[in-house]
């Protein structure tokens, strides 16, 4: 099966697409497709399209992951990333795929299990994984890699893993109804509680 990892960005956007045959990893293409400065945010996001259009139809990957913005200290960064993901969004739907997502954090864990990892430990545990006889370059390439290995790795394990209920920028958050966790809290409150019968039938001392 084809992966397709996306690390997105309006200046910079990596990509990773690796096959896996049973346990099995190996990389096909890796690297960072990069959007000229003096285009307009618009053209931008036209270019990205039209090369993830590209991509798509050269390798078919079956599933695409990406990165979900979790939180972020920069706004700008924060916007530039949810417009290319949009675009990659937009891209998947266009072409049938199906989309996996994941914030840097649980990358990290998943490639080298440390959650805080950073960028040079990140890229040597995909190079092992994969196989590579370099560390992948640049570093959106290496975390897009670090991407399509997460996607991959966690559709053999057959979860589906959702966003929060209240994050909307997600592409599949948690949908409205009791989980086994409410559904326990509630019983319990229920159990430390009168009904309202009880209390109502409890006799109580007239105000003199």
């Amino acid at each position: 099966m084809i992966v397709l990892g996306i690390d997105p960005g309006t200046a910079a956007l990596g990509y990773g697409v690796i096959d896996r045959t049973g346990s099995r990893l190996r990389a096909i293409d890796h690297g960072a497709f990069h959007t000229p400065s003096d285009l307009t945010l618009p053209e931008r996001l036209l270019a990205i399209h039209s090369f993830l259009q590209d991509l798509i139809e050269l390798h078919g990957p079956k599933l695409l992951g990406v990165e979900r913005i979790f939180h972020s200290r920069n706004v700008q960064t924060a916007l530039a990333v949810g417009h290319a993901r949009g675009v990659v969004l937009l891209a998947a739907a266009e072409h049938d795929i199906e989309v996996r997502e994941a914030t840097p954090s649980e990358v990290k864990l998943a490639v080298t299990g440390y959650g805080a990892a950073d960028k040079a430990q990140v890229a040597t545990m995909v190079a092992t994984i994969l196989g590579l006889a370099e560390v992948p370059t640049p570093d959106d390439a290496a975390d897009a890699l670090a991407i399509a290995v997460w996607t991959a790795h966690r559709e053999r394990s057959g979860e589906r893993l959702n966003a929060g209920r209240l994050d909307r920028g997600a592409i599949a958050p948690q949908t409205p109804g009791e989980n086994p966790y409410d559904r326990a809290v509630r019983e319990a409150i229920r159990r430390e509680r009168p009904s309202r019968r009880e209390t109502d039938a409890t006799p109580t001392e007239p105000v003199r």
